[in-house]
């Protein structure tokens, strides 16, 4: 499942080849995808524009978008706002007209790192540009979300950038298990299952762990450690890249001190954690 790591990503691929460029077409086809649009709503609202700006919160994107091309400068103000969620699986892709260059960023390919295939209906939005060159969204699973002006205020600070003392007072107030209080999407916006177990781990922090119970310095070293989980997921494309990841299975121990992981459900999400280390 794409975290934030991997939908950094795909805003990086989207900042560097898809802004700028006016559009000319929209495929807006798949209902469930572009929820709660009609087909026909997002593309009246793109055509002619470009991208102008690519950000992100967590794991949602937005994208500006300027003034119809065509407007006169003194009438036309900025267009909406694209959002994009990549859902479980998905993925943007850039591609250029003569397929050199094309770029694309979200879901990790994991550990193997073998290509995976690409079948046409599995596209569920397209924007063409004049150029000839695309922009897509490829969801396999049909989970992800295409809207126009998406609901920001649902989502709490991006779980990179948050400062430290609100850090402390969203995460360490109440009874909630630590896991489930990092995976609360309206408390830090972009943590998902791998990130958290990895996070935790490398802050020796057991996820049962009641969040009131937590220190002020506890708390600062697992901010620092999400922060540095994140910048090296970044840098190494994706959470799947984590240093206990591969040791998340039945049978499996602590790379760090060997004992065996163990195993229960957290925040509705399986979790790992070793036992002799975190607490």
């Amino acid at each position: 499942m794409p975290e934030l790591p991997e939908v950094e990503s795909a805003r990086q691929v989207i900042e560097a080849s898809g802004l700028g460029r006016r559009i000319v077409e929209v495929d807006d086809h798949d209902t469930y995808e572009c929820r709660p649009h009609r087909p026909g709503e997002i593309r009246a609202a793109l055509l002619d524009r470009h991208l102008t700006a690519a950000h992100r919160r967590g794991k949602l994107m937005w994208c500006e978008t300027s003034a119809p091309a065509s407007a006169v400068a003194s009438r036309g103000g900025p267009g909406p706002l694209l959002g994009l969620h990549l859902g479980m699986s998905g993925r943007i892709l850039v591609e250029e007209p003569d397929e050199d260059g094309s770029r694309e960023g979200g879901d990790a390919p994991g550990p193997s790192g073998a290509t995976r295939p690409r079948k046409e209906e599995w596209y569920r939005f397209t924007l063409t540009f004049d150029d000839g060159g695309r922009l897509r969204l490829l969801d396999k699973r049909r989970l992800g979300r295409v809207r126009l002006d998406p609901d920001l205020d649902a989502l709490g600070p991006d779980a990179g950038e948050i400062g430290r003392e609100e850090f402390r007072a969203r995460v360490g107030r109440g009874t909630a298990p630590l896991k489930a209080r990092l995976l609360d999407q309206a408390t830090l916006a972009g943590v998902g299952n791998l990130l958290a177990d990895e996070v935790l781990w490398q802050a020796r922090l057991s996820p049962l762990r009641p969040v009131g119970e937590l220190g002020t310095d506890e708390l600062d070293a697992l901010r620092r450690a999400l922060r540095q989980g994140i910048r090296s997921a970044i840098r190494q494309g994706g959470v799947h890249t984590g240093e206990v990841v591969p040791h998340r299975g039945r049978g499996r121990h602590c790379p760090r001190c060997g004992a065996e992981m163990t195993r229960a459900t957290v925040g509705s999400r399986t979790t790992w954690w070793c036992p002799a280390e975190q607490h």
